[in-house]
C-alpha cells in the first residue's frame, strides 16, 4: 500500500490517501505537481479517493497544497519506512 500525503498552506495536519499500485499514486503525484507549478491555475480543483477507506474523498485547491510526498505503508511492524525526509549522516 503507497500513501500521498499533502501538506496544505496554514494547516498544521496533512492530508492523506493510500492506493494499492504505486503507477496510481505515481500518476496522482505528477499530476499534483503540474497543478501547482502551473502559473494561472488559482481556481483548479484536485479531487483524490483512497483505496483503503473506500468512502473517502477529499476536493483540494491547487493553490493551497505546499508539498506532496510518497511513502510505502508496511504491514510489518518495524519494518515501515518513516514518512517525510530525513538526512543520514555517517
Amino acid at each position: 500500500m503507497y500513501s500521498l500525503e499533502l501538506s496544505l498552506r496554514y494547516s498544521p495536519f496533512p492530508l492523506s490517501i493510500q492506493k494499492k499500485e504505486f503507477e496510481d499514486v505515481k500518476r496522482i503525484y505528477d499530476d499534483i505537481k503540474s497543478s501547482i507549478t502551473e502559473p494561472g491555475q488559482t481556481s483548479k480543483l484536485i479531487e483524490l479517493s483512497c483505496d483503503k477507506v473506500k468512502d473517502k474523498l477529499i476536493a483540494v485547491r491547487a493553490q493551497e497544497i505546499i508539498s506532496v510526498q510518497i511513502y510505502e505503508k508496511s504491514s510489518v511492524a518495524g519494518g515501515a519506512k518513516r514518512p517525510g525526509f530525513s538526512l543520514n549522516i555517517d
